[in-house]
């Protein structure tokens, strides 16, 4: 049975699991949109939810904070971004995480995209990666590193140079490829012929048009997304699932009975 789960609140993620009968979550340690170290806000710290979560066969994933970009050439950015990364990866180790999810980043208007290649090898060689970094494809974007296969073909070829590179994992976002012009028929084959992987999916439908560059999630079949295409993707990818979809407990269940539903 594949593993499926949903984003959810951080305080009790457990309980989250539970009410949504998920076999994972994700979450954020932290401020999402902020530079503090992370935090881990389960009752008891990080060794009760690594052993609550081992308790209840609920696989741990974390997020990284959206303002982590460590491919930029703006100093003050990418160097803040790897200090930061190595403390939420020290924390996701703690918990006993799956792994920790990191957007691509980007590079400013006037930059070669090469510069910002080499600077997430640079940041992969100096990361001491106790649980998988797991970097995840993004939507919008003609400086960012991990829109469409094109780009994630360059970043692939950089990572792999770094000692540890080998490890990095994907993660798969739908209505991030979708929204960033690759059709969802035969994307896992074509991310597998550059990056030789994909450990998790982000399922999520799209709110606007293919190619639209917009990263606006909807639940699982009231987007834009080809429905039978999604379920194709993800019975292909064999990978944990989760879903980043709008609302609560209810429509999670109902996504999560949908990914369940696709993939039997």
């Amino acid at each position: 049975m594949a593993v499926v789960g949903a984003h959810v609140e951080q305080t009790d993620p457990i309980a989250e699991a539970r009410a949504r009968g998920a076999d994972a979550v994700q979450f954020f340690l932290g401020d999402p949109q902020g530079w503090k170290s992370p935090e881990v806000r389960y009752p008891g710290g990080a060794e009760a939810l690594r052993a609550a979560a081992q308790e209840a066969g609920v696989a741990l994933y974390v997020h990284a904070p959206y303002v982590l970009n460590v491919a930029t050439t703006n100093n003050r950015i990418r160097i803040p971004s790897r200090k930061l990364l190595q403390k939420q990866v020290d924390a996701a180790a703690e918990i006993g995480a799956a792994g920790i999810i990191v957007h691509g980043g980007h590079v400013l208007a006037a930059d070669d995209p090469a510069v910002g290649f080499d600077n997430w090898r640079k940041c992969i060689d100096q990361l001491d990666a106790k649980v998988p970094v797991l970097i995840e494809n993004t939507a919008g974007g003609n400086r960012a590193m991990a829109r469409g296969v094109e780009r994630l073909e360059q970043l692939w070829a950089a990572v792999l140079e770094a000692d540890g590179g080998a490890d990095v994992g994907f993660c798969l976002d739908t209505c991030h490829a979708y929204a960033g012009g690759e059709e969802l028929a035969g994307l896992v084959d074509r991310v597998r012929a550059v990056t030789g992987r994909i450990d998790l999916v982000h399922a999520n439908d799209s709110r606007d048009a293919f190619d639209s560059g917009a990263d606006r999630h909807a639940n699982l079949g009231q987007g834009t997304l080809p429905a039978d295409e999604l379920a194709d993707l993800l019975r292909a990818a064999d990978a944990p699932v989760i879903v980043e979809t709008p609302g609560g407990v209810e429509e999670h269940r109902a996504d999560i009975a949908w990914v369940r539903t696709h993939l039997a």
